[in-house]
């Protein structure tokens, strides 16, 4: 969460979140390939919680409780849809249609394989859970192609953040190619919301902006996990919270699209660990 020092994770470490985000990308990819007309966000959901549960992980947003906010998050997803940013909850009535764009958001905690001693008996207190965290932004149907634009440039921003990953680069640097990207293609950049550190905790620092300042903020080191997201919208970048104290929309009703990987920064690069 936002105020933690940074944490460098070590190299088993990110061999579990690895294993965890290379089954976090099968569990989404499952659950787009449920998206279509007609379908609720709320089977998404729960298609998503059951597919989790069965793989041996645990829905890292289910509970989750932000310094500040009044209730838990209910659910296993955020499945946005058109004007909703971020962290709409997954509903019933929320029945997608033809035309829509819809972002679904997971996240997962995934268990180490516990250790075996010389008698083959298995050390269940050795086992450690650790958090990935990602997102896409999908089309129902066929889409228009307004919103063509705003998930092929956001998509290319989260590629231009990762390339500009690796170690002795500032967290400004990252900034400043997501945000040059999203400028290029013409995209509104929301300011409010941002890419993390993850691992230990669904958020921890660095919180990593969208926009920014080449040469500016922390330097990133070998063994650093963050969770790049680009947010962006059609018209303006102000969002408003709405009364369940979670979901976000754009000011004006206009579209808004996310995309998001979790990596580990590697001397040479970064290496996604959410790719399936």
């Amino acid at each position: 969460m936002k105020g933690m020092a940074i944490t460098i994770k070590t190299a088993e470490e990110i061999t579990i979140m690895r294993e965890g985000g290379q089954r976090l990308a099968a569990i989404l990819h499952e659950v787009v390939s449920a998206v279509r007309p007609g379908v609720s966000a709320l089977y998404l959901n729960k298609l998503a919680e059951r597919l989790m549960r069965e793989a041996g992980g645990v829905p890292s947003f289910k509970g989750y409780r932000p310094r500040g906010e009044r209730t838990p998050y209910p659910a296993a997803l955020c499945v946005s849809v058109n004007d909703e940013v971020v962290h709409a909850i997954p509903q019933a009535k929320t029945i997608l249609r033809e035309g829509d764009i819809v972002a679904i958001d997971i996240g997962m905690w995934w268990p180490s394989v516990p250790t075996e001693n010389k008698n083959g008996q298995k050390n269940n207190a050795a086992k450690k859970t650790l958090c990935t965290d990602m997102a896409v932004t999908i089309g129902v149907g066929k889409i228009d192609a307004e919103a063509e634009r705003l998930l092929s440039g956001t998509r290319v921003a989260l590629d231009a953040g990762i390339a500009a990953v690796r170690a002795g680069v500032r967290v400004g640097d990252i900034s400043a190619a997501i945000g040059r990207s999203l400028k290029e293609s013409r995209l509104a950049i929301v300011r409010d919301l941002a890419g993390h550190g993850v691992g230990y905790e669904l958020h921890e620092d660095p919180f990593i902006p969208n926009w920014g300042s080449s040469g500016t903020g922390p330097r990133l080191e070998v063994g650093i996990v963050i969770a790049l997201e680009p947010i962006a919208n059609l018209g303006t970048p102000d969002i408003v919270l709405q009364k369940d104290n979670w979901t976000f929309k754009t000011a004006d009703g206009l579209r808004s699209a996310h995309f998001e990987h979790t990596l580990a920064v590697m001397e040479n690069g970064a290496e996604v660990l959410t790719a399936l």
